[in-house]
């Protein structure tokens, strides 16, 4: 972890997956949590989600579902540990982005140092400015949280070839307290039929409620990091919980070949708590 500092890691799917100009990104995030807020329950913010990455017209209002539990922690939350899988450059391990903020059209987010430095003895975490630059999976969930939460620090990691185990120990290193989010960025099944995405996504939903220690990547791109997180959730005693359930044949898409999404939130205390 010793290569130089750049300064910003600027958009690469702004204009794209979701809008590049920044009043109509935030308008956007406003009608979509605005959306989903109506069919929010009230309760205690919860200490992790898995949400998905796609463009916002497919896999928007699902993410939203998730990121509009956060509301009664906005304030409480000052860092988010993101994870989500590499598309496009392979990595041996967990990546950092080597930069100090990451920027949106919303404006930027800083980059936390000292979550960098307590994770600098860890092998499986390395610096990969190439595995950030046109990565998508992190990027799409940086406006969710500049607007759900009021102000915060980063801790990108890109996930690539590394063993479950290994994302665990990574998780443990930041838990924190409530200060702290832990963000799993992953779409489900990915061009399959309508019925059979369903039945597939439907499976996947259930192992990740049982907290299952077995996903594969066929059934989510993020496998990883999701087996990570349930792991880590067994372990200290989290209770899932599965928000939305939908794939882009039902948002934005046909429904010949759909790609799922799926949104859940983890608790550390029971759902009803207040």
């Amino acid at each position: 972890m010793s290569q130089a500092i750049s300064p910003v890691r600027v958009p690469a799917v702004a204009g794209m997956f979701y809008p590049g100009e920044g009043r109509e990104l935030a308008q956007a995030l406003t009608d979509l949590l605005g959306a989903a807020a109506h069919d929010a329950p009230d309760r205690a913010a919860p200490k992790a989600i898995i949400a998905p990455h796609a463009g916002y017209i497919y896999s928007g209002p699902v993410a939203a579902s998730v990121y509009t539990l956060l509301a009664p922690a906005r304030r409480t939350i000052t860092r988010v540990v993101l994870l989500g899988p590499t598309h496009r450059v392979a990595v041996r391990g967990m990546a950092l982005p080597g930069c100090k903020a990451f920027a949106t059209p919303l404006g930027t987010v800083e980059i936390d140092p000292d979550a960098a430095e307590a994770l600098r003895g860890l092998p499986q975490v390395v610096i990969s400015a190439q595995a950030h630059a046109l990565e998508h999976s992190l990027e799409v969930h940086v406006p969710f949280l500049q607007t759900a939460i009021e102000k915060f620090k980063l801790v990108p990691l890109a996930v690539g070839h590394c063993g479950t185990e290994e994302v665990a120990e990574v998780l443990d290193a930041l838990w924190g307290g409530p200060e702290t989010l832990i963000v799993v960025s992953s779409d489900l099944s990915h061009y399959l039929s309508y019925a059979d995405a369903q039945a597939v996504d439907r499976a996947t939903a259930q192992a990740i409620l049982g907290l299952a220690g077995e996903i594969s990547h066929e059934q989510a791109c993020g496998a990883t990091p999701v087996m990570g997180l349930t792991t880590v959730a067994r372990r200290r005693g989290l209770k899932p919980e599965l928000i939305d359930l939908r794939n882009s044949g039902d948002t934005a898409g046909d429904k010949n070949r759909v790609v799922g999404y799926g949104a859940f939130a983890f608790y550390e205390s029971p759902p009803d708590a207040r």
